[in-house]
């Protein structure tokens, strides 16, 4: 095709490009979609169709007319429009209940359309998307079929409107695969395409609803049935079907010779308006060019600059941007990184504008969206690139150890805890509506799209909770088993909510750069893709856990800590640092920007992404500390990509977990903060400190007296500490994590995985260990006649207990190993303490373990260790006074 071509579709002015507002959740607001309109006509583009399907009166109750103050609204949104020279259309979803045949419905239907024509819309839309293929019996008797009543009553409307330059038509089988059976044989396609005026256009999805490759030759085959040039509803961009995801990847999959088989292209992207700069603007790039490199043997001098290009861009996303020379291709070439690197640049200044946002944090998705079931589909692998299956019909055409006392100096504490930080706490202990979890799914089929479901046949444990966010409500979870009032508890210190008059965007140390927006576009890159550096991540860490057994220590290999394996891993340790240091400082300065509406749209999806990078972090810390696994991981393990929530579910499936996905579901915080939680392995060095927390909390749960009960501890500071702590870190320690704010440390959590060896070395070397150190407290049967002060006998009691309990086979047989955790007060992150868990469980994990309990469960801490997925276990003790909880992994 010649260039001519191209140019002349470029310069269509009846070629459609822009915006279409279709997504189930939130509608933009006015002045989002003002903004809209500025930035549509400063980029070349056109159109903008009015689709929200959360505005009632659009679909559900499209018979209503719109009020006083909504015909205001949206006349002054056309008004807008048109002082952009942008074509506002107006689009009516009557498809769910219309009774096609009624002359009543019809009045009914032509007096809506007739007032938004009288707040000055000159371009309107019909959509039968996302209904059910049926008709009433009176339609029945009225038409032969059900397209023929959809194009009668847009044949009737388009001539009643007095045929309008621009009108639309969404047919409902508006994508290849859910055209019966196919699309050149499709009766209801071929009957729209020979009935339906001539006039009036009709919306296509692509293959698929979400749509990863949109070929020339679908189109040529469509347009052979349909007699007429498609308009693409594009849902490359659509994350309303899972609330785990957004995307901020450029525009591609679709050829640019595509330009003059199309009429037009409109992009229904994020929820999120202010997520969409790169994602409208590469659409904006790509419908001004006009040749995309090709992959085949006759490729020109431009689709080679453009490979040599997308060598150069890869290249920069390894080793850092390069600002020397630039990246660039002559002006008819589209190129989908070069794209976003432009789309970047001007996206940059969009962060430092002054945009206020007040209230809770709260995403635009809803929970409704209409569910879409499919046939089976053939198996097959996929591309290691692509990411998440998830469940089709959200989006329709219109969206839808730890380390021994070797470990213990405040350099090791320092390089622990470098960039593990975790989750930020929440402002009022509250949580608002967040993120899906990943689902566990073991079926891959090659044709599947971001929508569609996967089944589970998984025979995971009956533990394993396949959850969505909704079900999880943490309002009163109480996140400590001592989670009572402290009489000297502090309260939120200045600083950790991000307020507006804190904002140090001015300083250099907090500016976003164009480097950290790339990061932020890789990791919530496309459907279909993570981005470079997303893909980066997933291959680090599962480099480092696969070998981790090369840090593992061997008596026979005296010099194996030194040999170029053993240095590669710790190299490479010490990049997946590097990169979620970056990812640190990304969300650190992103808390800084001057745009809160902005901030609050991203927000929680860096804050998710944070943590479960800083998760495997820990995690690597703990295999380079613990000097490598037991185990592979191998066992269980499904492909990253078919699992709901994009790329932070699947790092998560790259963690030794496979049935623990409740562990994964936290909500995001309601208000931007900067607190900053740090989990890393334990250190000895960290004794004092978490004694001290031991001490602290305990004086909180029995509610005494401060003063008093610190003279009574007086004589035995670390007692409280020996009793719930000391055997675990003296005996097993590569089991133990901390948790610790910018102050100190705030929580811990301790293992031993194999109960039955632990208490075993608990009655040899522990229990003597105390006598000697508390030969008062060991009278055994006899602390009624010693001076004992009675808050004391309670400990005295414990400390011998230790000396003769047992734990019951029946216990140990599904839950091996033994666990115990505590959480500060001042703790009021709900997802904390399950993150914590989960660098304990895969540990606990990686050596083997499947399973846990805890023990001596009171009622302080009984509802927290439920929260987390314990259950008490019964009938596997005959002793009444001791309960145990447990849970499999």
């Amino acid at each position: 095709m010649q260039l001519e071509e191209f140019s002349d579709a470029k310069n269509d002015v009846s070629f459609i490009c822009g915006v279409v507002e279709g997504f189930y959740g939130r509608p933009w607001t006015l002045d989002q979609r003002k903004d809209l309109f500025i930035k549509l006509q400063e980029w070349g583009m056109n159109s903008y169709l009015y689709a929200p399907k959360d505005d009632y009166k659009h679909r559900a109750y499209w018979r209503e007319l719109y009020s006083v103050e909504e015909a205001e609204h949206l006349t002054m949104l056309i008004t807008a429009s048109k002082e952009c020279n942008i074509t506002f259309i107006y689009a009516l979803s009557p498809g769910l209940d219309i009774t096609y045949s009624s002359s009543k419905e019809m009045v009914i239907l032509k007096r809506k359309l007739d007032q938004v024509a009288q707040f000055g819309c000159t371009a309107f839309a019909l959509l039968f998307d996302d209904i059910e293929a049926e008709m009433t019996e009176s339609d029945k008797e009225a038409f032969q079929s059900f397209a023929q009543a959809q194009v009668s009553v847009t044949n009737e409307v388009y001539e009643h409107l007095n045929q309008p330059k621009e009108f639309l038509f969404c047919p409902t089988q508006y994508c290849a695969s859910r055209a019966v059976p196919d699309v050149p044989n499709s009766e209801y396609l071929n009957t729209v395409g020979s009935k339906l005026a001539p006039g009036i256009d009709v919306m296509w999805t692509g293959p698929k609803v979400i749509s990863r490759l949109i070929t020339p030759a679908s189109i040529d085959e469509l347009t052979e049935v349909l007699r007429r040039k498609p308009v693409i509803w594009d849902n490359l961009h659509a994350n309303d079907y899972d609330q785990k995801r957004i995307f901020l990847g450029p525009y591609t999959g679709r050829p640019s010779s595509l330009l003059t088989k199309l009429k037009g292209v409109l992009t229904n992207p994020n929820c999120e308006y202010g997520a969409n700069f790169v994602a409208i603007h590469t659409v904006a790039q790509w419908s001004k060019c006009s040749i995309e490199h090709a992959h085949d043997e006759n490729q020109s001098s431009d689709a080679i600059n453009a490979v040599s290009a997308d060598i150069k861009l890869e290249q920069e996303s390894r080793n850092g941007r390069s600002d020397d020379e630039d990246v660039s291709l002559p002006m008819l070439v589209y190129h989908s990184r070069l794209a976003l690197k432009k789309s970047l640049q001007l996206w940059l200044p969009e962060f430092k504008r002054t945009k206020s946002m007040w209230g809770p944090i709260s995403k635009p998705h809803v929970n409704n969206v209409p569910p879409v079931t499919f046939g089976a589909t053939s198996q097959s692998g996929v591309p290691c690139c692509s990411s998440g299956s998830l469940e089709e019909g959200g989006t329709s055409p219109g969206s839808a150890p730890m380390p021994t006392a070797d470990h213990s100096s405040a350099e090791d504490a320092n390089e622990l805890g470098s960039d593990a930080t975790l989750t930020p706490c929440l402002v009022d202990g509250t949580e608002s509506g967040g993120s899906s979890s990943m689902v566990s799914l073991d079926r891959v089929a090659e044709c599947l799209e971001p929508m569609e479901t996967v089944e589970s046949t998984s025979s995971a444990s009956s533990q394993a909770k396949h959850l969505d966010v909704e079900d999880v409500d943490d309002h009163d979870i109480k996140e400590s088993p001592v989670k009572e009032e402290m009489p000297s508890a502090p309260e939120h210190e200045e600083g950790d909510v991000v307020m507006e008059s804190e904002r140090k965007e001015e300083e250099e140390d907090y500016q976003l750069t164009i480097d950290d927006l790339g990061l932020l576009c890789d990791l919530f890159y496309l459907p279909f893709e993570h981005g470079p550096q997303g893909m980066q991540l997933i291959q680090e860490f599962n480099w480092l856990k696969l070998n981790a057994h090369i840090v593992g220590s061997n008596p026979s290999k005296p010099t194996a800590a030194g040999s170029p394996e053993v240095k590669e891993w710790h190299q490479r340790a010490e990049k997946f640092d590097t990169m979620s240091r970056a990812l640190n400082k990304l969300f650190t300065r992103l808390t800084y920007i001057n745009n809160r509406e902005l901030l609050y749209e991203l927000y929680p999806y860096v804050w998710d992404m944070r943590g479960v990078v800083a998760l495997l972090n820990s995690y690597v810390k703990w295999l380079s500390f613990n000097q490598g696994s037991k185990q592979g991981f191998l066992s269980g393990e499904q492909e990253p990509w078919v699992f709901r929530g994009g790329l932070a579910a699947d790092l998560q499936r790259l963690l030794p977990l496979e049935s623990v996905n409740d562990l994964f579901l936290y909500k995001t915080p309601e208000t931007p903060t900067r607190q900053v939680y740090t989990i890393r392995p334990y250190l000895a060095s960290d004794e004092r400190n978490v004694y001290q927390l031991c001490h602290r909390l305990h004086i909180a749960r029995t509610g005494a007296n401060l003063c008093d009960m610190e003279k009574l501890f007086h004589s035995y500071p670390n007692l409280l500490g020996d009793i719930h702590f000391g055997a675990f870190v003296t005996l097993s320690p590569e089991f133990s994590f901390v948790v610790e704010d910018e102050n100190s440390v705030v929580g811990f959590v301790a293992a031993a995985a194999n109960a039955k060896e632990w208490q075993r070395q608990i009655h040899v070397a522990w229990v003597p260990e105390m006598q000697t150190k508390y030969p008062e407290l060991f009278h055994s049967h006899s602390t009624e006649k010693t001076n004992i002060p009675d808050p004391l006998k309670d400990l005295a009691t414990r400390l011998q207990r230790l000396h003769t309990e047992d734990l019951p086979d029946a216990l140990l047989t599904y839950h091996p190993s033994q666990l115990k955790m505590w959480l500060s007060d001042t703790v009021i992150d709900h997802s904390v303490s399950k993150r914590l868990l989960t660098c304990a469980v895969a540990a606990l994990r990686a050596h083997g373990s499947s399973g846990c309990h805890v023990y001596d469960v009171d009622v302080c801490s009984l509802e927290f260790y439920s929260r987390l997925g314990f259950v008490e276990l019964k009938n596997v003790t005959h002793d009444h006074d001791v309960m145990y909880f447990g849970r499999i992994f």
